[in-house]
């Protein structure tokens, strides 16, 4: 399965992602022709090679401006020329588009830029939609881009206490982000990808300011955006995800956590606008081949010590906790300060169910907070089959690793079933079970099949 990997340990802002992709190997002329297609005004694109802490990459730019001609002999560049244009450096923040107040630094021009109408300065979510809607843009295009701005929509629309079509998109609106929404979408498409994993997410602390004034770090909207996603902060006194990168991620995301199981192919990175102390500012893009098998999975644990809540009501929420999704659910005798005991709830989920889950916790227990860790875990390919056994036909799970079957498993309802049945002890049955499994000569073709029978009958 082809993937691609998004390494946001700087972050992440749609022209980084934009960065990335063209580093990926997406060409330049790809993403203008794309962008061609929407009547965005006169604007031209730079993608520039930089270095952040070390590291080469692309730095990708947007500016609205009269055109500039080409080289004559750009399109005989072999691809890495493309990177070569004229870009910008200088912010307040660490990357993006949002908030930035660019400083122009010119230099040579290596590719081709559009003339087109100049843009507003805000625009509403409805005419960014119908923006989208009467280009020529793909369908995959259209869509996704569409619900990126939705999700930013409905976050600004939630925090200033007024309808998503009542939203000016003063910032997130212009030029700058829906071109690097579009071009996001148009090189995500261009990859071909199945699927697409982030890291765990990182933001800066401190404060930044936007045209409503100064907020804390994370910023609301991309805060918003991000519920039931894991994020952390690190100690970078600079805004590191843009609600724009944020809603690429809410989007996208098939998983966020550690890296996956992989075979790298190509590599690719996108530059954020300053040099951060510490770290490089750069998006890394890793295409390759996903080497887990199916029964390999990302999961999140969530934890949470409680000393004053009754068992009874902890069982309760045990169950909500199963009914929503979790994969594991159990509770650990602990000792907290001051000699108090109290039990740790834990469960374990899919990356998709955390908001849901945590809602769980915070509604049915005592706690004020969570814990979150990203993990990852490994099950045998599971089937169920019935077996014939002197007191009846019982279920059994087996558990296969790489076609070997290495666990037998009785199901205990059927078990219990076909004891009372049979007028047998469950010890009994369930020993009748196994037994039953191994003994059929059609056991070991059951190691080598590609399809296995589901019922394996046996003489009493």
């Amino acid at each position: 399965m082809r993937i691609l990997y998004l390494d946001c340990f700087s972050g992440i802002s749609g022209d980084m992602t934009v960065g990335a992709l063209a580093d990926l190997g997406i060409t330049p002329s790809t993403l203008e022709w794309e962008l061609s297609k929407l009547d965005l005004g006169e604007c031209h694109l730079h993608f520039e090679r930089q270095i952040r802490g070390g590291i080469s990459g692309v730095k990708f730019d947007v500016h609205s401006g009269a055109f500039h001609d080409p080289p004559q002999n750009v399109g005989h560049h072999p691809p890495e020329a493309d990177h070569a244009t004229a870009g910008s450096t200088g912010s307040g923040h660490g990357h993006g588009h949002q908030h930035q107040d660019d400083e122009l630094h010119p230099v040579e021009d290596q590719i081709s830029h559009h003339p087109r109408l100049r843009h507003p300065l805000s625009r509403s979510f409805s005419a960014i939609r119908e923006l989208l809607e009467r280009s020529e843009l793909s369908d995959f295009v259209k869509k996704h881009a569409s619900s990126i701005f939705c999700r930013i929509g409905n976050a600004e629309s939630k925090i200033h206490g007024a309808s998503i079509e009542e939203v000016q998109f003063h910032e997130v609106g212009a030029l700058d982000s829906i071109v690097d929404i579009v071009l996001t979408c148009v090189g995500l498409e261009a990859l071909q990808v199945e699927r697409i994993y982030f890291s765990s997410l990182v933001d800066g602390q401190g404060t930044f300011r936007s045209s409503h004034g100064e907020y804390p770090l994370p910023g609301p909207a991309t805060l918003e955006i991000l519920q039931g996603i894991p994020i952390r902060q690190a100690d970078i006194p600079f805004e590191l995800i843009t609600p724009t990168g944020a809603a690429i991620v809410a989007e996208f995301n098939y998983a966020v956590g550690v890296f996956p199981e992989m075979r790298p192919g190509t590599i690719g990175y996108g530059l954020g606008t300053r040099d951060l102390a510490g770290r490089p500012n750069v998006l890394r893009a890793v295409v390759g081949t996903l080497e887990q098998s199916p029964s390999s999975q990302q999961i999140v644990e969530l934890q949470t010590n409680i000393d004053d809540l009754s068992p009874e009501i902890l069982a309760a929420a045990q169950d909500r906790l199963f009914q929503a999704g979790a994969l594991d659910v159990f509770f650990t005798p602990i000792q907290m300060k001051k000699g108090r005991p109290a039990t740790m709830l834990s469960v374990l989920c899919l990356p998709t169910a955390i908001e849901k889950i945590q809602g769980i916790i915070f509604a049915e227990t005592s706690t004020f907070g969570i814990r979150f860790r990203d993990l990852h875990r490994e099950t045998l390919d599971r089937e169920i089959v019935e077996v014939r056994t002197p007191a009846g036909e019982i279920q059994v799970k087996i558990g296969r690793y790489r076609g070997k079957i290495l666990q037998v498993a009785p199901e205990f309802e059927s078990c219990r079933a076909a004891a009372q049945r049979a007028q047998q002890t469950l010890k009994r049955v369930y020993e009748l079970a196994i037994e039953a499994f191994w003994s059929s000569s059609f056991t070991s073709e059951r190691n080598t099949s590609s399809e296995p029978e589901k019922v394996v009958e046996l003489p009493r």
